[in-house]
């Protein structure tokens, strides 16, 4: 496909507005897709050539329902949808309450699969589509200090692996991005713990020190955005793509070394006692 196509595929990009999702809505523009992006506050956000910017909030099935729909009626199909929008977590998993973790679930989870059910129809249908679900690094190894976050992330994995047998007989693929660090501004957005516990005070803030220097050496976002091209233009695409170097040594890691010496590899990461 490219520019010229006189029948552009259709992507549409959840939290298009900033960071991975933005670059995300740039690339596969420059790839020759016709592009929608989503923000929560459409109106408000940045320009972007060849971008169209609508209202959406993931954890709304009213809001959901309505974006699809006006995409479908305006555009006809979605070839590409990409579940990008998120938020962050961190705290040792103890000091965030119920509702706090459920909130988190709400958008990471629960937003991408209102999002999927959504198109699913659309796209089997047409007998094609690619849903790519933006995952991490945290969604294949521990996380202390972050657990609430990963087990999003966790989740967003099993769960995308599971559908895409599930769809695949229909033409459509469910694929994984994951990213490792990316220069998204992740460590000054990430909501702290709600509750936080006077034991967990001092590893709490190593591990504030250890996201805010991961941060300093982060991959930009245009690093992901080119691997969520080729996830959605390969003609035989894996399940899942890392993007970067660090996600690619954590995930050959995570497979080839024994479980003892990954535990021992995680605390030691982590500054945590042995």
């Amino acid at each position: 496909m490219t520019s010229q196509d006189p029948n552009p595929q259709v992507a549409l990009v959840t939290g298009a507005s900033t960071g991975i999702g933005r670059a995300a809505a740039r690339e596969l523009t420059a790839a020759g897709f016709t592009v929608i992006g989503t923000s929560r506050n459409a109106g408000r956000t940045e320009p972007l050539a060849g971008v169209e910017f609508l209202d959406l909030d993931v954890v709304s099935d009213e809001s959901v329902a309505t974006l699809v729909s006006e995409v479908i009626e305006r555009f006809g199909r979605v070839d590409v949808l990409v579940n990008n929008a998120g938020a962050g977590m961190a705290g040792a998993a103890e000091e965030s309450s119920i509702g706090q973790t459920k909130a988190s679930f709400e958008t990471n989870v629960f937003g991408t699969i209102r999002m999927t059910n959504a198109v699913l129809p659309h796209m089997r249908a047409q007998g094609a589509g690619r849903i790519v679900n933006i995952s991490s690094i945290l969604g294949l190894i521990p996380a202390p200090y972050m657990a609430v976050y990963a087990a999003t992330k966790h989740a967003v994995e099993g769960y995308s692996e599971s559908l895409d047998h599930e769809v695949r007989e229909h033409g459509v693929r469910v694929i994984l991005v994951e990213p490792g660090y990316t220069s998204t501004g992740f460590d000054t957005n990430a909501a702290w713990s709600d509750s936080p516990i006077p034991a967990y005070a001092r590893q709490r803030d190593i591990a504030r020190d250890l996201v805010t220097s991961a941060m300093e050496k982060a991959d930009d976002p245009t690093v992901v955005a080119k691997v969520i091209v080729a996830a959605a233009t390969d003609a035989n695409p894996r399940v899942r793509y890392t993007a970067g170097s660090l996600a690619g040594r954590v995930s050959t890691l995570r497979r080839l070394v024994p479980w003892r010496a990954f535990d021992k590899q995680i605390r030691k990461l982590n500054q945590l006692p042995a």
